[in-house]
């Protein structure tokens, strides 16, 4: 019953940050009941490492590529890996 859980990396770029993104993606990751982290990256991309369900981490990515209200996400990339049940909730990491 596991092979529907994942794990993903989503990393998007654009204006991502001092915007209240990684607000955005706790939002959107907490009602989806995704666990794992966003966190600001030197790069000024925004990280999240998120598992749960391949379908809910799907609907994450495609929430994301758009992006908040303040926010303008001009690349974005997501990569699949195993579940791992690394995470109790999702959190906002510094």
């Amino acid at each position: 019953m596991t092979s529907n859980l994942k794990r993903a990396e989503i990393i998007v770029d654009g204006v991502v940050q001092g915007v209240g993104f990684r607000y955005f993606v706790l939002r959107c990751a907490s009602a989806l009941g995704l666990k794992g982290y966003v966190k600001n990256l030197p790069s000024g991309e925004v990280l999240t490492l998120v598992e749960g369900e391949k379908g809910s981490i799907l609907e994450l990515y495609e929430q994301l590529k758009v992006g908040s209200s303040y926010s303008r996400v001009t690349k974005h990339a997501i990569n699949l890996y195993s579940f791992q049940n690394e995470f109790t909730s999702f959190e906002i990491r510094h």
